[in-house]
């Protein structure tokens, strides 16, 4: 399986499967596109965002909110739902037009857009933002602990 675009910085720790990333498409659907008519969302998931079915935030006010963001690692879905991959680390760069980066609960989303400046980026919040990043806050908490364990001999 070739992933054609680099995501940076950090490094892709896993790609997932044609099956596997259909499956993250189907949830995140399911979160954020439930009230997807009207929008073209098989063109752009992010029109759900840009035709104001998702509450979300736009532009500058995105990417603050987005460059605020903490979790252990991050999911970056292509809109043409090729295979996503999981990063290491925050991207601040990705080779594709159009994706979306999240973490593997879903607590939040960044789409970004090839019509950025104009329509995007869009940050938007899972209904249940504040206990599922709170549960993202506790997985870097415990990677952070074994790190700091392992870097003393103690594992």
């Amino acid at each position: 399986m070739l992933i054609e675009y680099g995501v940076s910085p950090g490094k892709i720790v896993k790609i997932f499967s044609t099956t596997e990333t259909a499956e993250i498409v189907n949830l995140w659907m399911s979160v954020f596109g439930k009230n997807k008519q009207g929008c073209n969302t098989k063109a752009f998931k992010w029109h759900i965002f840009s035709g104001g079915r998702y509450p979300s935030i736009a532009g500058n006010d995105a990417r603050q909110a987005y460059f605020k963001q903490i979790a252990h690692e991050f999911v970056v879905l292509p809109n043409d739902n090729e295979c996503a991959v999981l990063t290491d680390r925050l991207p601040d760069h990705c080779d594709l037009s159009d994706y979306y980066v999240f973490p593997q609960n879903m607590a939040w989303v960044m789409a970004f857009t090839h019509e950025e400046g104009w329509l995007g980026p869009y940050f938007a919040e899972h209904p249940e933002y504040i206990k599922l990043n709170n549960e993202n806050l506790q997985l870097v908490r415990k990677a952070q602990q074994k790190a700091e364990a392992q870097s003393k001999g103690w594992l």
